[in-house]
């Protein structure tokens, strides 16, 4: 239980960080003068510097462990969220988003480390999905809290108050966690060492393309686009647009919460990913339809974060196929995938929504929730082939 609640704490905080820009988006692109293209620069940049220290991530906690490996690397988000909060340019804001995916890198995965070792494997889905529904309370933290503040101190008075909170739960990561111990047998490793060996382990396979888009696209939509879409299609005031992203919020988290036994009670992880992943797609193919009202679309925005929260489900499937002493890289480059799929899908969509920039809004959106929808569909066909791995009894 102590290790589940200062992890929680620390994951909550991850969270935060990679939903805030929806709500400040206008704020900060009016202020700093932002189009799209850079407003998905700065989440891409968050997510590049999560993605960056993967690898070496899965080496230090298959070898130095958790305790050092996540406390250690937090300070990099404290430094980075002081420096948003001091920014004047694009150049300091991609900077310090740099920093702040840089020491979030290994909070979700240093707890999952700790589960895969420590926790029966039948509960394994259960723990991950349990944190990251939780911990989504982060999400919560980012929409109508963040923006209720921002219009009392200020976004940057928000960020300097969250680098504060980053430092006390880095403090408490390091007091309150005990490595377990270490496994020796397979020889020492480099940073990429293993990687190879988990390439080639074809249950895998299918499962890759599923894994870099089925969070990406959510990701994408409650940490940078819901925002926008909310303000530009609905002309929702900031507190109202808060409010409207905290219905997505909760459904993330109570999405992931669900999803936590159902691998058991159902006796597959398989269909319980397919399922919700499909439900996620069709969503994001009806926020493309015309003459939608502020209330169908905040359902519906609601019904694709809680649908779209397989992460722990399906890194559950993926772990299953992974043997204990490449844990640590395993995940990591599952995770890669997970995170590493955003990285790639926010700067894409900034991209296309700068080019639709003179297109009404209402089709602009249409346009990238009708591209998400697809990515969606295209995983799951490929996802079909995978294996079903199911945990024992």
């Amino acid at each position: 239980m102590r290790v589940f609640i200062t992890f929680l704490a620390a994951y909550a905080l991850s969270q935060f960080y990679r939903s805030f820009l929806a709500v400040i988006a206008p704020e900060l692109a009016h202020e700093l003068a932002l189009d799209p293209q850079a407003l998905g620069n700065l989440q891409a940049f968050w997510v590049l510097g999560f993605v960056a220290t993967q690898f070496p991530v899965g080496w230090a906690l298959d070898t130095a462990g958790p305790r050092r490996t996540v406390s250690l690397q937090m300070l990099a988000a404290v430094v980075g969220a002081l420096l948003f909060a001091t920014a004047h340019s694009a150049f300091t804001l991609n900077l310090a988003m740099l920093l702040i995916g840089a020491g979030c890198g290994s909070i979700y995965m240093g707890a999952i480390y700790l589960f895969g070792r420590i926790a029966p494997p039948q509960r394994f889905a259960l723990l991950c999905s349990w944190l990251l529904g939780l911990g989504t309370a982060g999400n919560l933290l980012a929409a109508s809290p963040l923006a209720f503040l921002a219009q009392s101190i200020g976004w940057r008075g928000a960020m300097t108050g969250m680098a504060a909170a980053t430092a006390l739960s880095a403090l408490s990561v390091l007091l309150l966690i005990r490595d377990p111990e270490r496994i020796t047998t397979h020889g020492a490793r480099g940073l990429f060492g293993g990687v190879g060996d988990i390439l080639r382990i074809r249950h895998l396979w299918p499962l890759l393309p599923i894994t870099a888009v089925s969070y990406a696209v959510v990701l994408a939509e409650r940490g940078l686009w819901a925002g926008p879409y909310f303000s530009s299609v609905f002309g929702l005031e900031p507190v109202a647009r808060g409010n409207a992203l905290l219905v997505m919020a909760a459904a993330m988290s109570a999405g992931a919460m669900v999803y936590g036994p159902l691998d058991r009670w159902l006796r597959t992880r398989k269909w319980v990913v397919f399922g919700g992943v499909s439900v996620t797609a069709l969503c994001f193919a009806a926020l493309a339809l015309p003459g939608l009202s502020p209330a169908t679309a905040i359902i519906l925005m609601g019904l694709a974060g809680g649908f779209g929260m397989s992460y722990g489900v399906l890194m559950a499937h993926g772990r299953s196929f992974v043997p204990d002493h490449l844990l640590g890289r395993g995940i990591t480059l599952l995770n890669v995938l997970f995170i590493g799929g955003a990285g790639v899908l926010q700067p894409l969509s900034g991209w296309l929504m700068t080019r639709l920039g003179d297109h009404p809004p209402e089709q602009a959106y249409a346009t990238l929730h009708l591209i998400f929808a697809g990515l969606l569909a295209a995983s799951l066909l490929v996802y079909l082939f995978a294996r079903d791995n199911p945990p024992k009894a």
